[in-house]
């Protein structure tokens, strides 16, 4: 017995009689409220003759025991013994009695299972119906009816009536020499009369020297006779009719079986894939599974790889592959199943020598009778040659050629890890152009990049060995010095850069001078880390830089202090953004000859809520950096603009702006919008400008000042003075106001140069129609010296300090404005 077949506990109209009864009888035992009906109930009792079929197992702690069994069943087990273990039976009854329980003990319900019981050749089947019911002692016993339920059948026929294939038995006959000379058919199954198209009747019984079918022929015939007399077996084809017919025969004595199948669709197939493979432009061979050697080879890939047809079907496949790839070639060889593809590149070997990159599929087939595999190559060498170009590009820097901050930074990190066993010195230097921008406003962009290029040039020569020399990006360049080198040598290479990259430049016939600042970190004193020594190398060239440039400077912790301090204050300065902690106080600007307040400085100031007052100087330069005073600065000008609309039609409110508002180039905007808010009129605001506005785009920033004169704004410039092209700043726009520096103020009492330059500057003033307006007036004598040296405003502690909007109206009021002329 192989199996049991599973059914569902309902029954249909296939079972013969005695299962529905059974399963009626346990039904009708089964009492209200009980899971299970009582053995007694079911299995004692009018079973009659059923009860010979009936083997009764107990569950003993989830082991199955056989408890009785009847005659029927005794002789289906052929075993007559009684309380022993399930599995002291044959398999195959053991299986099908343990299936049915089991199922019947789990699901508290009758189960019945189909078995087959396969005996000598013959198979029966059998119903097995498990029925559960409850002891009075305790657990579980199932009652378990078995009955065959069909005839029984022949295996063997049955295969061989049913198989597709054509089976044979030919009797050979033997002439008087004991010599065979003709075969009789004594037996076929119906696949050999489909095969031969002959009816059966036309088989049976008949001699193959008869004719009338496809194994008369001479040729068969001649095949089948050396069977008989060597007793070898043999496997051959024959062809008919469009049709493949494959053979294979076996002597048993005078007795030749004979199988007959047919393999027109493989062959086919074999045909379809000789087209394929002959005909592909792609490169293909097969090779032995075994040997690994070329079993064939299609006319692209003699073409591709260069080796004659007979050279590659004498090579193995180890023959094209490089000896530094034999072993991982043959480590893939042994793992590949029935289909093969590439998880990687490989590199394959042409006949001229040179090397191609190659994808692999294949597949395993058979070929001629040998077990071997069909390969596809795909030549990818141009696509690696591309891919090796993108995977340089990404880490170099597309102008120079040099290395660009990712492979800089992995590099860094790399010289770090070698050089912590023995704590390995690593330098960081930190390189920035000086004058660099001058040449690309000067000359251009194109000129500037190939002035880059030279750059990198002059550090590739210089820099050798482990070290690196990468471009960060725009005119910053970073080097790093992988060996242990001492604070000296870092220090020398840092001037010896420097003197290089400061010498001057032909391009295109131009000379071209700039010089270079260099910031310096030494690991591990410096930083341990990649990120470390890049960010305190960077501070000591902004060190460097604020020292004038063209010198190297080490990085020091206390610059680190200041860096924090910095990065803090930019924190407090987004925070204070946001929470409303600025506020404007507003400085009057006095009439001298009217002895009156003619306006009011506004200027900006941040009330920290735990430092206090921060001065403008100290963050404002921060604000411009992180770009916050785009958004500040309009709304200094809106604040300013509605606190001024409150005062008298004759006060004006000046306001400071930044270079860095007019880069926005939405500063027009922004003071029209402020204007329209307030109510303001134009001609009372007044925006002071300091002239290194002019250092940059002076045009674009020319024209925004002509727009913003245009609506009636009056325009000043502060700090004038300080700066070495004032006087050109004059004839570049027509300005309303000059604002004499608080540094000639302060000494013109004491000092003749600085009366000099303040009637300088007031002369001037006088002669262009420019108010010429004194900041930091301190004392009487200041203010003396100003009246009699004809200045037109003036501004400091002598009258008062800046002070809170809500102070303004008193302020008016000491210098006899009334409330009533108020606007």
């Amino acid at each position: 017995m192989v199996a049991a077949k599973r059914s569902s506990g309902k029954l249909n109209a296939e079972m013969f009689d005695d299962v529905p009864v059974l399963q009626r009888k346990w039904q009708a035992a089964l009492r209200p409220g009980e899971k299970l009906p009582r053995y007694e109930d079911v299995m004692l009792g009018s079973l009659g003759r059923l009860a010979d079929h009936i083997v009764l197992i107990k569950d003993n702690n989830q082991t199955l025991e056989i408890s009785r069994t009847g005659r029927y069943v005794q002789k289906w087990l052929g075993d007559d013994r009684w309380d022993i273990p399930l599995s002291a039976l044959s398999p195959d009854c053991a299986t099908a009695l343990g299936e049915a329980a089991a199922n019947a003990l789990a699901n508290g319900r009758p189960h019945l299972a189909v078995a087959h019981s396969v005996r000598d050749g013959l198979v029966q089947t059998y119903d097995v119906l498990a029925l559960p019911t409850s002891s009075r002692w305790g657990g579980t016993l199932i009652g378990a009816y078995v009955n065959e339920r069909a005839p029984q059948y022949n295996l063997l026929d049955a295969i061989f009536s049913t198989t597709d294939e054509g089976v044979l038995s030919l009797a050979a006959l033997r002439d008087s020499g004991g010599q065979p000379f003709d075969f009789q058919i004594v037996h076929h199954n119906q696949g050999a009369s489909r095969l031969l198209k002959v009816p059966s009747t036309g088989l049976l019984w008949r001699r193959l020297s008869a004719g009338g079918n496809l194994l008369c022929s001479p040729e068969v015939l001649e095949r089948l006779f050396a069977v008989i007399k060597t007793g070898n077996r043999d496997q051959f084809e024959i062809d008919s009719d469009d049709r493949n017919l494959k053979l294979g025969a076996t002597a048993f004595g005078d007795i030749l079986a004979l199988t007959v199948s047919d393999v027109t669709t493989l062959r086919r197939r074999e045909a379809s894939f000789r087209l394929l493979f002959d005909n592909n432009p792609m490169p293909m061979w097969v090779f032995d599974a075994e040997t690994t050697g070329f079993l064939s080879v299609n006319d692209a890939a003699v073409q591709h790889y260069g080796y004659s047809r007979a050279t590659f079907l004498r090579m193995k496949l180890q023959e094209i592959w490089p000896r530094d790839e034999w072993v991982p070639h043959a480590e893939a060889l042994q793992q590949i199943g029935d289909t093969y593809h590439s998880d990687r590149n490989w590199r394959h070997l042409k006949a001229d020598g040179s090397e191609i990159h190659v994808l692999t599929f294949g597949r395993r087939v058979m070929f001629e009778g040998r077990d071997g595999y069909l390969v596809a190559v795909v030549d990818i060498t141009e696509r690696h040659k591309a891919e090796a170009r993108i995977a340089h590009m990404a880490h170099h820097d597309g102008l120079t050629n040099l290395p660009n901050r990712e492979l800089y930074q992995d590099r860094l990190r790399q010289a770090l890890e070698q050089g912590q066993p023995g704590h390995k010195r690593v330098a960081v230097l930190c390189v920035d152009l000086d004058l660099f921008k001058n040449v690309n406003d000067s000359f251009g962009h194109p000129m500037g990049d190939r002035l880059l290029k030279a750059v990198a040039d002059r550090l590739r020569s210089e820099i050798r060995g482990n070290n690196l020399a990468a471009r960060l990006g725009g005119d910053e360049f970073a080097v790093i010095l992988a060996s242990d080198v001492s604070p000296n040598e870092a220090s020398d290479h840092a001037a010896r850069l420097i003197q290089i990259l400061s010498a001057s430049y032909d391009i295109d016939g131009i000379e071209v001078v700039i010089g270079a600042s260099v910031g310096i970190a030494l690991s591990p004193g410096d930083g341990a880390t990649s990120e470390e020594l890049m960010r305190n190398a960077d501070m000591a060239l902004y060190r460097a830089k604020s020292d004038g440039g063209g010198v190297h400077r080490f990085f020091e912790p206390e610059m680190d202090r200041l860096a924090q301090k910095r990065r803090d204050m930019e924190l407090d300065l987004r925070r204070a953004f946001a929470n409303g902690e600025f506020e404007l106080h507003y400085q009057p600007l006095v009439d001298i000859a009217a002895d009156r307040i003619s306006g009011f400085e506004s200027l900006l100031r941040w009330r920290h809520p735990e430092k206090g007052m921060i001065s403008p100087a100290d963050f404002i330069p921060v604000a411009e950096d992180i770009g916050l005073i785009v958004a500040l600065g309009e709304w200094v000008l809106r604040e300013a603009c509605t606190e001024a609309a409150k005062w008298p039609a004759d006060v004006k409110v000046a306001v400071n702006l930044s270079p860095v508002q007019f880069r926005s180039r939405n500063l027009v905007q922004a003071v029209i919008s402020a204007l329209a808010h307030s109510g303001l009129s134009p001609l009372r605001l007044e925006l002071e400008i300091t002239e290194s506005l002019f250092l940059a785009e002076t045009e674009a920033n020319l024209a925004i000042l002509h727009q913003l004169r245009g609506l009636g704004i009056s325009i000043s410039m502060d700090d004038f003075g300080t700066g070495y092209s004032s006087l050109s700043y004059l004839r570049s726009f027509p300005f309303d106001k000059i604002k004499i520096d608080r540094s000639f103020i302060k000494d013109i009492a004491e000092r003749s140069d600085c009366v000099a330059i303040v009637r300088a500057i007031s002369g001037l003033g006088r002669s262009l129609n420019i108010t010429t307006t004194a900041e930091g007036v301190e004392t009487v004598d200041q203010l003396d010296w100003l009246r009699a040296e004809g200045c037109n405003e003036v501004q400091g502690f002598l009258f008062s300090a800046a002070k809170p909007a809500a102070e303004v109206q008193a302020l008016l009021a000491r210098f006899g404005r009334r409330a009533s002329q108020a606007a």
